[in-house]
């Protein structure tokens, strides 16, 4: 049998162990909370993005047609 090295643990009382809970908890809420805005802001400028390729493309064509009118 091979034996597994132990590492040494520190004691913490029921009191430490929820406060160290409760400050995971909120560190948890707060990044998802920042995660959610950043993926929301990401959304925006992808769609005004979006936006405003397809009208230069809608420019681009009708720039086409008005040239090709004229000759």
């Amino acid at each position: 049998m091979t034996e597994q090295p132990t590492t040494p643990t520190a004691s913490i009382t029921p009191a430490q162990h929820a406060a160290l809970m409760a400050i995971a908890a909120r560190a948890a809420a707060d990044g998802t909370v920042r995660d959610e805005r950043s993926r929301r802001k990401a959304a925006w400028v992808r769609a005004a993005i979006y936006i405003a390729g397809t009208h230069f493309f809608a420019f681009f064509v009708m720039l086409l047609f008005f040239l090709g009118n004229h000759h």
